[in-house]
């Protein structure tokens, strides 16, 4: 892992990428390539932030396995160029689309952070920022020059599951995730909780 992570972020679709116009209160999409003058926050990362977004963005109701062979071709197509990569897709089909992606994955040793929110990204009290932010300080993290997360995870509230072991609960909450039977990968509170015992180990 380089000194400075560079981390890509690959935006599919889905409310985390949707702004508001406040003058019609029509939701439109938001432009990833302005994202650090959307989200100053970032800058305080320690990482290079590149963005790939889909020409059209994907709905939930329009998601299919034809969309999971693109994020799957654009994480293969910059494997080598970047040390993490963070997936935003809608909500309703998340676990669903991570899951198929661990899968479609041999011998993963980076971190393919998948996350969303219940908000869009320019609301009042939006879950975006935080579950944003967090994504990419977990896909940037490493130990001994190595990614401590080297599978494909959810990010949602607090804490990042393996992927293949989530389930959506809730629409209303921004507790919207839940592993019944994995422990959470990480725990977001004042300091990152990597749960190291559960990590995926090569």
């Amino acid at each position: 892992m380089s000194n400075t992570p560079k981390i890509l972020i690959v935006y599919t679709g889905g409310t985390i990428g949707m702004v508001k116009d406040y003058k019609t209160g029509a939701l439109k999409a938001f432009d990833f390539s302005q994202i650090s003058s959307k989200i100053p926050e970032l800058q305080q990362l320690n990482c290079e932030i590149s963005t790939i977004s889909f020409d059209e963005a994907i709905d939930s109701s329009n998601m299919n396995v034809n969309y999971y062979i693109d994020i799957a071709q654009i994480i293969a197509d910059n494997y080598e160029q970047f040390d993490g990569f963070v997936v935003l897709t809608g909500s309703d089909t998340m676990s669903y689309t991570s899951s198929a992606i661990s899968f479609m994955f041999e011998n993963l040793q980076k971190p393919v952070i998948f996350t969303g929110s219940q908000l869009p990204i320019g609301d009042l009290r939006t879950d975006a920022k935080e579950n944003l932010i967090t994504s990419i300080q977990i896909a940037s993290t490493s130990e001994n020059r190595k990614p401590v997360i080297q599978e494909v995870g959810l990010y949602f509230e607090y804490k990042l599951y393996r992927a293949n072991r989530t389930t959506k609960i809730n629409a209303e909450q921004f507790e919207a995730f839940a592993s019944m039977n994995y422990p959470p990968l990480v725990v977001s509170g004042v300091h990152l909780n990597f749960n190291h015992p559960v990590l995926f180990k090569h």
